[in-house]
């Protein structure tokens, strides 16, 4: 009996030895010690032994399958590091060699303006403020304290959406208040902002807004960003210095001359719009002071002023106690000027070779950012 267990064994291990790969070796251990196995037949057969030879039988087997199990791990253990070396040797890179062209993206001028304006104002303590795209009346409207006969308000200016159900609107739940419409300036959102935070505010509101309008300088769908302080103390000087440090670090033009009109807005009063001084020598244009009168020129930039008190009442603040600005520019606009695009719609014409040409990459900071 012990010769014919060292054959099994010496037999059983050879082919064990001789398995090439995994599967091999499966098939090799199910042949050993599987259900229909030579060893597990062997131990079948311990029941018609005498309890002497039974047990003494029982104890070589067990020895067997213990050696059988140790020599399957090792050559499984064997076979996959030698898979694991030929996958690596056939998976290799040469990083000596040139690698192979890449398409890169780039970052569209909007994006990058947008993330440059917000490092600017960051510095000067604002936080971003986000908002609906889709407001109704009162928020767009009302509560910014236009009148119901403003031309702003109008189907030719505004895309309008079928009017929300009863109930639905902001705090007047009238008819004319329940109309759904595409934001038309990101206002509104310093209209939600006044509502549910107490004072003091410091907020800029970048986002999307939408006007029925398309031309070299007009697009359906265009970017703003705007900004509103609230506050007990705040006055036009604040207002003015904020948006002079604002222009020179924008357009990087330390000796940036600078000029508020007065102007008019329903939610602003006083209201003024923003002008910056450009060269128009030589028949080019370039943004700071020129070196003659003569070729001094001026460029409208953003519209601002005092918050109206009618404003502040329409969104419960006691305009007795707060006072503050506001302000808001064309994120298309800034970037025109910034960086010599001269049409509005390439911007959104998905143009790849004009999307290489002005775009940025994407390891590029905001010059804001890397200036300070």
């Amino acid at each position: 009996m012990t010769a014919d267990l060292n054959a099994l064994k010496t037999d059983i291990l050879h082919s064990i030895s001789a398995a090439n790969d995994i599967g091999q070796l499966e098939e090799t251990r199910v042949a050993a010690l599987g259900k229909k196995g030579r060893v597990t037949a062997l131990m079948s057969t311990l029941g018609a032994l005498t309890p002497d030879a039974k047990k003494e039988m029982g104890q070589a087997l067990n020895i067997l399958k213990t050696e059988i199990s140790a020599a399957l791990d090792a050559r499984a253990a064997l076979l996959k590091d030698q898979a694991l070396q030929v996958r690596i040797a056939a998976e290799s890179v040469d990083i000596t060699l040139t690698p192979r062209p890449q398409p890169q993206g780039s970052i569209h001028p909007i994006s990058q303006s947008m993330a440059e304006m917000m490092a600017i104002f960051a510095d000067m303590g604002f936080s971003v403020a986000e908002g609906p795209e889709i407001e109704d009346d009162f928020h767009n409207f009302t509560a910014l304290n236009f009148p119901p006969a403003h031309p702003a308000r109008a189907m030719h200016d505004t895309f309008y959406l079928p009017d929300a159900p009863p109930g639905e609107a902001g705090n007047n739940k009238s008819g004319e208040d329940r109309k759904r419409l595409l934001r038309t300036h990101t206002s509104t959102v310093q209209v939600h902002v006044m509502q549910n935070r107490k004072p003091p505010i410091r907020v800029i509101v970048p986002g999307r807004t939408f006007r029925s309008d398309y031309d070299q300088t007009h697009t359906p769908m265009f970017h703003q960003m705007e900004g509103l302080v609230i506050d007990k103390a705040t006055h036009m000087g604040h207002l003015k210095g904020c948006l002079i440090e604002f222009c020179k670090r924008f357009f990087e033009v330390d000796d940036l001359p600078t000029r508020l009109r007065p102007s008019f807005f329903p939610f602003t009063e006083p209201s003024a719009e923003m002008d910056i001084g450009c060269d128009r020598s030589n028949g080019g244009l370039k943004i700071g002071r020129a070196t003659d009168s003569l070729s001094q020129s001026w460029l409208e930039v953003l519209g601002c002023g005092m918050v109206h008190p009618n404003v502040l009442k329409n969104c419960g603040l006691d305009p007795e106690e707060y006072q503050g600005f506001a302000f808001g520019m064309g994120v298309e606009r800034m970037t025109m000027l910034k960086y010599g695009i001269p049409d509005l719609r390439t911007f959104f014409e998905s143009d790849l070779r004009w999307l290489r040409h002005y775009g940025f990459g994407v390891l590029d900071q905001p010059t804001a950012v890397t200036a300070v």
